[in-house]
């Protein structure tokens, strides 16, 4: 049975907005937004609140709300507040990614069906060689938005919670340094866009080690099976 079209294209969709809305929302304009609020703790806490509810409906990135936390809390209650908002919406992207894209398996009927059935066997391969957490983990620290990880978590057969801690960890870095730039009033009013490249360079580095003891055992493996059956 192939996947039906209007579940490929609800799909296609759920990427779309998830690429789209990660490219034009920045921290500075968020910030902007609920500049007003921040000297009333009561009403900050309501809008806050408000984005991370609103989060998973418009796939808004982590690490820009990481900075209003910060801009408002400051660090030492604004990482495991913004972790904690990370985290938990995390799960709604994971269980409407997974009814609607894991959908019927079977012979691919077109392009698209066929698309995503390829990129579900490459999503399995990884987590097969990773493992599910260390997989999760690798795939929060890699620079791409934290919800295209979430769908493809939901379809590889990760359980929610290993998804809870995979995430936990793996959005921690990121936290850390949007609460910390959030914290500093100068460089949100400068119109500073949190975590910079070096940032990215560092968690795509580990990402990269955290997945490549896995992989090097995986690739000697298939080299000694390889060897043997010639």
């Amino acid at each position: 049975m192939s996947t039906p079209p209007s579940r490929a294209l609800a799909a296609v969709a759920i990427f779309g907005a998830v690429v789209g809305f990660g490219l034009f929302v920045s921290p500075s304009r968020i910030v902007a937004v609920v500049e007003s609020s921040t000297a009333d703790p009561v009403r900050f806490g309501v809008l806050v609140a408000g984005l991370y509810l609103l989060r998973p409906a418009l796939a808004l990135p982590t690490t820009p709300l990481a900075v209003v936390v910060g801009h408002g809390y400051g660090v030492p209650l604004g990482v495991p507040i913004a972790l904690a908002g990370a985290t938990a919406t995390a799960v709604p992207v994971f269980l409407i990614a997974r009814r609607v894209l894991s959908g019927a398996r079977g012979a691919p009927a077109g392009r698209l069906e066929g698309f995503l059935e390829r990129a579900r066997g490459t999503v399995g391969r990884y987590y097969d060689v990773a493992g599910p957490i260390r997989g999760v983990v690798a795939s929060r620290f890699a620079p791409i938005p934290s919800d295209v990880a979430t769908c493809a978590a939901a379809v590889s057969g990760v359980s929610l919670g290993q998804l809870l801690v995979g995430t936990a960890v793996g959005e921690l870095p990121w936290t850390v340094a949007g609460v910390a730039v959030g914290a500093s009033t100068a460089t949100v009013a400068a119109g500073g866009d949190g975590p910079g490249l070096s940032l990215a360079f560092g968690c795509a580095l580990a990402a990269a080690l955290l997945v490549g003891g896995p992989l090097y055992r995986r690739l000697s493996e298939s080299r000694v099976v390889g060897g043997a059956d010639a």
